[in-house]
């Protein structure tokens, strides 16, 4: 990279501690970024929660169409460096955590709501949509297209609701 910009490296670690530490601040901006699309999506309580939990990942999903990348940074950047950097790896599986513990906030809604089973276990229901959407958009960024993610919020909220949510077709 520092070739490709022809930046120096006396300027890289200026700026960066070492390579690991640039890239645990570019997870921090990213993060910033999907807590943004939280704050955006899933806490605008004048919509249904399970509406609220689709169009936070369909937004993400315009997000990565936008930037041409059509995945998720973190899932990307935690297949190439959590087996060599425990650091990375254990920041890795706290940003999805935290994605996880704000659909589940969500989600409790929904199930107080009763668009949810009341036995549901809204943090483990959680955690299977952050797995699912992450290895969705590893196939969508493979194959360079959208249906993957489409697919995977389809057959999900369809088997959670029995009703088919899609709002946008694209």
């Amino acid at each position: 990279m520092l070739d490709t910009t022809r930046t120096p490296k006396r300027s890289f670690y200026h700026h960066f501690n070492d390579k690991e530490d640039f890239a645990l601040q570019v997870l921090d901006t990213y993060m910033s970024q999907v807590h943004a699309g939280i704050d955006a999506r899933l806490r605008h309580t004048d919509r249904p929660p399970l509406t609220r939990v689709r169009d936070f990942f369909e937004m993400t999903q315009k997000s990565y169409r936008e930037k041409g990348y059509m995945g998720c940074l973190i899932g990307g950047l935690g297949q190439e460096l959590s087996s060599v950097s425990d650091v990375f790896r254990e920041k890795i599986s706290q940003c999805f955590s935290e994605i996880a513990s704000e659909m589940a906030i969500c989600l409790k809604e929904a199930r107080q709501l009763g668009e949810l089973p009341k036995d549901t276990n809204v943090q483990e229901m959680a955690e299977r949509l952050v797995d699912c959407w992450e290895g969705a958009a590893l196939r969508s960024r493979l194959q360079r297209t959208p249906a993957s993610l489409n697919s995977m919020l389809d057959f999900y909220f369809l088997a959670v609701t029995g009703v088919r949510q899609r709002q946008d077709a694209s």
